[in-house]
């Protein structure tokens, strides 16, 4: 398969815009209003694998440089440069929460693609239930409208950080609470 950055479909122009970001800050995709140019063959799968044309992008460079210009709008996902926007696919959320560093009063989280996010005001953790199977679905806020799914490890982890308050499992960083469920409710 050819390099999904060499397409002639807009991926080169993401690229190559993502790549003006300097050393790890992200591009100002909040300020770009480009026209919507279509849909583009990317998904991101529930366990954060990012297929072009159904094949992974191999190189977490790349896929590193592409979520930096991802971005949610009303009419979903998207990648956007100065120029162009160009829908994707997500299965769930468009990163996962893979590690946690807790000290103190701070929880740290690394995702998939690099990102490191302090839980707090800005960053929030929610835990949604499935209402079929009642499976807790915990999540971090990333940037933006973008979130983390946290995945199950590093919830067990927060779990066992987590204090008992008013029979609610809950854990404290950044000066909030987070609560993660209610005890005996399958959390742990």
């Amino acid at each position: 398969m050819a390099d999904p950055a060499d397409s002639k479909t807009g991926l080169a122009a993401v690229a190559e815009a993502a790549a003006q970001a300097p050393g790890r800050g992200l591009p100002p995709v909040h300020l770009w209003n480009p026209p919507h140019c279509g849909e583009i063959d990317i998904l991101i799968r529930r366990d954060g694998t990012w297929l072009h044309d159904s094949s992974p992008i191999g190189r977490p460079e790349l896929v590193r440089l592409f979520s930096t210009v991802l971005r949610k709008d009303p009419d979903g996902y998207c990648l956007v440069t100065p120029v162009e926007k160009l829908g994707i696919r997500v299965e769930d959320l468009p990163f996962r929460a893979v590690a946690l560093t807790a000290e103190e009063d701070l929880l740290r989280f690394t995702t998939d693609v690099g990102d490191m996010v302090e839980a707090g005001a800005d960053h929030p953790i929610r835990v949604d239930t499935d209402p079929v199977t009642g499976e807790p679905g915990p999540a971090l806020h990333v940037r933006a409208d973008l979130w983390a799914r946290i995945v199950r490890p590093v919830f067990y982890e927060l779990v066992e950080l987590a204090a008992v308050e008013e029979g609610r499992l809950v854990v404290r960083s950044g000066g909030q609470a987070f609560p993660l469920g209610p005890v005996g409710a399958g959390v742990a």
